[in-house]
């Protein structure tokens, strides 16, 4: 069992203790790793309540599926690979949803979330520009920029060439500096 002085284990250690079935190993995963799972699936999905669906899909499916992980390998990319297959099949359900009747689900729209800043404010810019790119550019661009992984780690989890997540990012890099420019967002 994993005490209160264990927090802190390594990743071999705590999918040790995982496989063992210790339910505070499965608390560690959770605290762990919680704060970059929701960020990903919220930045992929643009919706609360869906992220946070798609954020327990990913634990119970990594909780189950810690047999067949290699201990070798480092959690968080591999967390985070359920996660952006979570998140593209919450995508795909949701593109085959029939639109309300006045049109797109308002809620689901990342340029009219509650809670973003001013209009004027680059940050707020940021994220609606973020928010329009095309899921699989999007997932690069927050798995890079705001996850900090590796082309090695993004390929790895998207089970994509390195070369792909390159101009994956490229091009989400190319039509955010577009979509700004076109909204008046200049660089000083």
């Amino acid at each position: 069992m994993i005490g209160q002085a264990d927090l802190k284990m390594d990743d071999p250690v705590l999918v040790e203790a995982l496989r063992s079935g210790d339910p505070l190993a499965s608390r560690e995963l959770i605290a762990r790793f919680q704060g970059v799972v929701f960020g990903l699936c919220y930045r992929m999905l643009n919706h609360r309540h869906d992220a946070e669906d798609a954020m327990q899909e990913t634990f119970i499916r990594a909780i189950r599926g810690i047999f067949g992980f290699d201990p070798s390998r480092p959690i968080r990319p591999w967390l985070l690979e359920i996660a952006a297959n979570r998140c593209r099949t919450a995508l795909a359900l949701r593109a085959r949803r029939l639109p309300p009747a006045g049109g797109r689900d308002v809620e689901d729209r990342a340029d009219v979330r509650p809670g973003l800043s001013d209009p004027d404010d680059l940050a707020g810019e940021l994220e609606r520009a973020v928010g329009r790119l095309r899921p699989e550019y999007r997932l690069v661009f927050t798995l890079y920029h705001e996850q900090n992984l590796s082309y090695e780690e993004i390929a790895q989890a998207l089970e994509r060439p390195v070369g792909t997540v390159k101009t994956w990012l490229h091009r989400a890099r190319v039509e955010l500096a577009e979509e700004l420019t076109s909204r008046g967002v200049h660089r000083s």
